[in-house]
């Protein structure tokens, strides 16, 4: 049986095909990283990622709507709703049909979603102790992160 050998790429249009030369992959490898990590601080406050997220929302502005609090996490409300179930069930927040428009869902957090706040302040300084980059650094690779992201969803000219 023949096995098919590699050999190293011979033209920088075979350079761009590797692996290692792929930003996507450097972000999606570090995600899982970094997501290994945030699952390893949340465990004691059981919570995922994504619910972290929804709380972090919460906490900066309580009484959001489902959709603006999708809006501000760039998720659908197929993808949130779930999740809003799931915190809910977990004591954290409610959900309640707004006054003014029957047809919006606002939500807003409870004494123990409050609560859970003041547990969730160490988390932050955990994730930059684990980066081994100085805040310095890691603002600049935030900024730098947005500015990709809103790039990528612009349309394309």
């Amino acid at each position: 049986m023949n096995i098919p050998t590699f050999h190293q790429a011979d033209s920088a249009a075979d350079q761009a095909l590797q692996l290692d030369q792929q930003t996507c992959f450097a972000l999606y490898s570090t995600t899982l990283a970094l997501n290994k990590a945030y699952r390893q601080l949340l465990a004691p406050l059981k919570l995922t990622y994504p619910q972290y997220l929804v709380m972090l929302v919460l906490w900066q502005q309580d009484g959001l709507t489902v959709s603006a609090i999708g809006a501000r996490l760039y998720l659908d409300s197929a993808t949130l709703t779930p999740l809003l179930k799931r915190l809910a069930q977990q004591g954290y927040l409610i959900r309640q049909r707004a006054e003014q428009d029957e047809r919006q869902v606002q939500v807003y957090l409870t004494e123990a979603g409050q609560a859970l706040r003041h547990v969730a302040l160490g988390i932050p300084p955990q994730v930059v102790k684990r980066s081994q980059l100085s805040l310095e650094q890691l603002q600049q690779l935030k900024a730098q992160l947005e500015q990709l992201r809103d790039g990528l969803l612009q349309p394309v000219p």
